[in-house]
């Protein structure tokens, strides 16, 4: 199942969303070549929010520390250790469709 969280146009290029779900927040970014990616908004460092960090390339740094992640993979980049969790998200007729099957995975646990 995908949920449709609104169309491309409304996220700015090297910007973000915040999707609320009953798991936690999930950050939607732009990149500045109209990739998407979705991770969880809360850096697992202080809690920072990721969707308010500066996006360049398929990284995002994080506003609170200035931990690097790469949207790919939810990795920290360089020195600093700490993962956030990714989410299969697609663009479609313009339309950001956000893969909603661990929303289900999660409900299960």
């Amino acid at each position: 199942m995908m949920i449709d969280i609104g169309p491309l146009s409304d996220i700015p290029r090297q910007g973000a969303r915040v999707v609320k779900t009953p798991h936690g927040c999930v950050a939607v970014f732009r990149t500045a070549t109209d990739q998407v990616f979705a991770i969880d908004d809360a850096c697992p460092h202080k809690g920072g929010p990721l969707s308010e960090g500066i996006v360049h390339g398929t990284s995002v740094t994080c506003p609170l520390h200035s931990w690097v992640f790469d949207l790919n993979t939810g990795m920290a980049q360089g020195a600093d250790e700490g993962t956030v969790a990714t989410y299969a998200v697609m663009v479609e007729d313009g339309r950001i469709l956000l893969d909603a099957a661990w929303l289900r995975e999660r409900s299960a646990a």
